[in-house]
């Protein structure tokens, strides 16, 4: 089956303990390694969404003036 450039989908299991294991090829892909926080957004009609908390922290940064955030 043929996809889009640069879209991906993958099928994840969820464990006992409500986890899921990212695929080698999107941590790969999306550069993420052992120790990085993401974020889960959930809308109940359009479903969950998992962006890196980077994406935030430039949001954030474009919002308010530096020194104006504080970093956790």
């Amino acid at each position: 089956m043929k996809k889009p450039k640069g879209k991906c989908a993958w099928s994840v299991t969820v464990g006992t303990k409500g986890q899921i294991v990212i695929p080698k090829e999107a941590r790969e892909i999306f550069h993420i390694q052992p120790g990085d926080t993401l974020l889960l957004l959930g809308d109940e009609e359009r479903g969950i969404a998992i962006p890196p908390k980077s994406m935030f922290s430039d949001l954030m940064g474009h919002i308010f003036p530096k020194g104006e955030v504080e970093e956790e």
